[in-house]
């Protein structure tokens, strides 16, 4: 396994794997990582010859106040992960490289990035956005995995490689959760004991409203009321959105009659948690 954190030196790299015909996997990460994020890598490994893992905490991705300075950091840990899942490359750059003194370019998915997570915090799918582009630029990846977790941040990214003609595959990958069905994060780590129990209404009320539209309940106003009951019912819980759109564009659905994607965001304590869900009439 070859670890870089010089961009110069990963576009070299790159630009050799290609030059032997060798088709590249990105998984663009955040470090700390758990089982979710191997997930992707075990995806990736069908699919290409060469895995490239990046590690990169992004600040633009980030608003005033949020999580930045905290976010769980473990980079031995994560290199000793990564040797044992055998991947190609670890590419670890530094923010003063990725935005040197100057930097004033972005890239900006607008109206998919205005609903749900975009509306509570502005600016951050800018920042996901451009650090993906940047990432895409850099390691030039025939395949990028994304999880389903964040569901509207992997319908972005496909858009933005769409829109801008990048000759690359955007494939997600299934969400995977705890024994409790928590869906696996990073940020869980900041959950106490009591809340990471409470924080499994999240998937309980995923599982509630599949049940509920299979019994012929199809009205997302009424499974929306229900769902925020059940999450109301714990303690130490906030709604942020629990919304009901097309899996496609994500535009809002008010009736349950194809393939509907549930998201949601939840507030455990001071943790937003975010999840969702296919359901089907």
């Amino acid at each position: 396994m070859k670890i870089i954190r010089k961009i110069e030196e990963q576009q070299k790299c790159s630009l050799n794997m290609k030059c032997r015909d060798k088709k590249i996997s990105l998984i663009p990460t955040m470090g700390f990582l758990h089982k979710g994020h191997l997930s992707l890598i075990d995806t990736a490994k069908e699919l290409s010859e060469k895995i490239v893992v990046s590690i990169f905490v992004n600040p633009t991705q980030f608003g005033e106040g949020e999580d930045y300075e905290k976010y769980p950091r473990d980079e031995k840990r994560d290199l000793d992960i990564l040797a044992d899942k055998k991947v190609d490359i670890v590419f670890i750059p530094i923010v003063k490289e990725m935005y040197p003194e100057g930097f004033q370019t972005f890239c900006q998915v607008n109206q998919l990035t205005k609903k749900y997570c975009g509306k509570s915090r502005p600016g951050h799918f800018k920042g996901v956005t451009t650090v993906v582009l940047k990432l895409f630029n850099i390691i030039q990846p025939d395949i990028a995995v994304f999880g389903k977790k964040d569901y509207q941040q992997y319908i972005i990214i496909k858009r933005m490689t769409e829109d801008l003609n990048l000759p690359i595959n955007i494939i997600a990958s299934p969400i995977v959760r705890e024994k409790n069905g928590l869906a696996m994060s990073s940020r869980n780590k900041y959950l106490n004991h009591e809340q990471r129990k409470e924080a499994t209404v999240l998937y309980e009320s995923l599982i509630y409203a599949s049940n509920l539209i299979k019994q012929g309940k199809y009205g997302a106003g009424f499974l929306r009321k229900e769902m925020t009951n059940l999450i109301k019912s714990k303690n130490n819980t906030r709604i942020d959105y629990i919304d009901f759109v097309n899996p496609e564009t994500l535009k809002d659905v008010q009736k349950i009659e194809e393939p509907t994607r549930i998201l949601m965001a939840v507030r455990v304590g001071n943790t937003k948690l975010i999840d969702n869900m296919e359901v089907k009439p």
